[in-house]
């Protein structure tokens, strides 16, 4: 199953699965995940998830974490 890592503003999130069935994770400084309490629609594909995670999370946007960017 593959698997995409953001970083969201200073927080590492992983997404895994595909359209129509994905999961999201909060990756831990440990390398521990824990489920993310947000859902990703079933409807977005791979390429509108850094968008999607982008306007979700907008309001943790920083001067040091402007940006959500994908680490893989």
């Amino acid at each position: 199953m593959p698997q995409y890592r953001f970083n969201v503003f200073g927080r590492l999130v992983v997404i895994k699965g595909a359209p129509g069935n994905w999961s999201a994770f909060l990756l831990g400084a440990d390398g521990k995940r824990r489920r993310a309490d947000f859902v990703i629609p079933a409807a977005l594909g791979e390429g509108e998830l850094c968008q999607y995670l982008s306007d979700l999370f907008h309001e943790s946007a920083s001067s040091t974490q402007p940006l959500v960017t994908r680490l893989d």
